[in-house]
């Protein structure tokens, strides 16, 4: 099993600053891929950022330029730095990461960390 830890959510003036960071640990193989969702009450999970094996990065269009998602040299701790907060971003923001196996491939979820945006 995988454990993953999430820290540093909290609360943030607008223009503020605030980097999440999601440690892995547990049964780890082959990680794949690893990622940042965030959902707000009612509404789906979505993609803030993603970074695969290689590297390559993805960003939500809402985020672009604003956030920045990285690892560590291990590569199983990810963080996502986010700068120029504004209320919209205003959730909860959950970790995931893919791992490869020898029966498949598995993903992990963390438990969540709110962030929350306001004067």
């Amino acid at each position: 099993q995988v454990q993953l830890v999430e820290s540093g959510g909290g609360l943030v003036q607008p223009g503020g600053s605030l980097r999440l960071s999601c440690a892995a640990s547990g049964s780890i193989s082959s990680i794949l891929a690893q990622g940042w969702y965030r959902q707000a009450p009612g509404s789906q999970r979505d993609l803030v950022a993603s970074i695969t094996r290689g590297g390559n990065t993805k960003y939500a269009d809402s985020v672009k330029g604003r956030f920045t998602i990285s690892r560590d040299g291990p590569k199983t701790t990810v963080f996502l730095q986010m700068n120029s907060l504004k209320p919209e971003d205003t959730t909860i923001y959950y970790c995931f990461t893919s791992i490869y196996y020898d029966d498949g491939v598995q993903g992990f979820w963390g438990q969540g960390t709110p962030v929350t945006v306001s004067s």
